[in-house]
């Protein structure tokens, strides 16, 4: 009798612990692009056919409010150590300012770990491929900071084998022209899909759950793609940055994406007007748009070929994928942009999108790449995961705000990693972001403190509904971004206890980690090297 009631209950416990014991860690790939606007894909307004990242939209979920830090090389060391790029070493760009500015090394330093050496502890084959751009120059490689596996470019600068600064590492090798283990024709942003589902493969034969960075270069200048693509987009863009402005907005209103409360910011009168071009200059911009799009275009056929690929080795399910932007729309170097080379769009041309296409790209915000406005931070943010977000949830919206800092918070909940406190001998920062698990499922994310940001003297923080903003000239300005996220509204005066209290916790993080005057750190530094030039 008493066996039959052990048996009995055995079963009854069963179906609960059945779940449990087939648990298992999840695969994760974290797609990161690089300078693509938060309007440039379909399911954020764009007229780009984005099918493959629309798919992955429909079937996870959208963040509306994803944040990164307004430039590439601090959002990849933030990305990759779950801390703010200062504490890092990375608090610009790559110019290493000395040990007297330690948050200026231009390279990552060794108080701080990445999702790789995390993700090997929790049993994941850790691979990356793409662009690296935290300290190549410096010693600081993917293979010598925890990927097991890596396909990399230092810093990114062409699409194509010919390119002017082309060059390619492969697991710490340098690939030459004549290396036979890399296609011979290549172009970049399918070369780090192809390497990143070959190095899936060595996980799957190793019965290991993967953890793949795929950073894109893509639509990063020189704008370069294949001139079939680039000819479905020539002559659409005719009708010009304003209207296409405008276009971008009434499909992200229709979407639902963005509040009708939610004003267009006016035109930046900088640009000129497209009605003043002549025919020869509305040709020109055409083409430079055209070529962007077909950037981006490429960009979504990559991901479809990884998705295509997650299924054909019987992973997907069990993969969360995670795609988000390192910065704004990029209006570098200004209004014109760049149109040069016999072809441009192939290998050894240069094009950059110019001013006017970069403010469509932000399209509902105003400002760009650099700067802490909502142009500037904001990102599309989708992620899919078949087997752990609800069906009820795909397709939806997630208010939330995210930022990229919360990444390697939100890969160690999810693979049940343990965050070191010291690594190698080392003290190691504790993380600043939370995990953005919970609103994988629609609960809400556990953030302790405001998001911060600080780049070239922009600066912000976003605490709740309420966003401190100021541009290096500028004085404070405070937006409730839940009503006014295309910040046209300053509540500064209004609101005098929140803005107090906001420029005193951002005058307090600004000291805790180690940010300095921008002006005042680069002249130290440029002064220092005419000196050293004996000039």
């Amino acid at each position: 009798m008493i066996t039959n009631y052990l048996r009995l209950a055995f079963f009854l416990f069963l179906p609960a612990l059945t779940p449990a014991l087939a648990q298992k860690k999840p695969n994760i790939i974290v797609i990161l692009a690089d300078d693509l606007g938060y309007a440039d894909l379909g399911c954020y307004g764009s007229e780009i056919p984005t099918p493959n990242l629309d798919a992955l939209a429909k079937g996870g979920v959208r963040f509306t409010n994803f944040y990164n830090t307004a430039r590439c090389c601090p959002t990849r060391a933030t990305l990759l150590t779950g801390v703010y790029a200062h504490q890092a070493g990375i608090g610009h760009m790559m110019d290493d300012k000395g040990a007297d500015h330690p948050s200026y090394r231009g390279q990552l330093n060794h108080h701080v770990v990445t999702i790789a050496e995390v993700m090997n502890g929790a049993g994941y084959f850790t691979a990356m491929t793409g662009k690296w751009h935290v300290g190549h120059q410096h010693g600081v490689y993917p293979w010598n900071r925890g990927f097991k596996r890596s396909l990399n470019a230092p810093a990114g600068g062409f699409y194509y084998a010919e390119g002017q600064n082309a060059k390619l590492f492969l697991n710490g090798e340098e690939v030459t022209t004549n290396y036979d283990k890399v296609p011979k024709d290549w172009y970049t942003t399918d070369l780090w899909t192809d390497f990143g589902l070959r190095f899936i493969d060595e996980a799957v034969t190793e019965k290991k759950p993967f953890m793949l960075y795929l950073a894109h270069n893509a639509p990063h200048f020189p704008l370069q793609a294949p001139e079939e693509d680039i000819a479905r987009f020539r002559g659409k863009y005719l009708k010009g940055y304003e209207q296409l402005r405008q276009e971008r907005y009434q499909k992200q209103l229709k979407l639902g994406l963005i509040d009708p409360s939610w004003k267009l910011p006016p035109r930046n009168p900088n640009i000129p007007r497209w009605e003043s071009l002549s025919d020869a200059e509305k040709k020109q911009y055409d083409d430079m748009m055209a070529i962007y799009a077909a950037v981006i275009y490429r960009l979504d056929k990559s991901i479809g070929d990884l998705v295509a690929g997650l299924k054909k080795r019987g992973v997907f399910d069990d993969t969360v994928i995670l795609f988000v932007s390192d910065n704004g729309g990029n209006a570098e170097p200004g209004i014109e942009g760049k149109y040069d080379g016999d072809k441009p769009g192939d290998a050894k041309s240069n094009v950059f999108l110019g001013q006017g296409w970069a403010e469509a790209a932000c399209t509902p915000f105003w400002a760009y790449k650099h700067h802490t406005h909502e142009g500037g931070i904001s990102s599309p943010g989708i992620v899919l995961w078949p087997n752990g977000i609800p069906a009820a949830r795909n397709g939806k919206f997630e208010k939330e705000p995210a930022h990229i800092v919360d990444i390697m918070a939100t890969l160690v909940d999810l693979g049940g990693a343990k965050y070191p406190e010291t690594f190698d001998g080392n003290n190691i920062q504790p993380l600043e972001g939370a995990s953005l698990k919970p609103a994988f499922t629609g609960k809400p994310i556990t953030r302790k403190a405001p998001i911060f940001w600080e780049h070239e003297n922009n600066r912000a923080i976003l605490d709740g509904k309420w966003k401190l903003v100021a541009e290096k000239t500028e004085k404070w300005q405070l937006y409730d971004i839940e009503k006014d996220r295309t910040e046209l509204n300053d509540q500064f005066d209004k609101q005098p206890a929140i803005a107090k209290k906001m420029v005193e916790q951002y005058e307090s993080w600004y000291k805790r980690v180690g940010a300095e005057d921008y002006d005042k750190t680069f002249k130290w530094f440029y002064d220092y090297e005419k000196a050293k030039a004996g000039k």
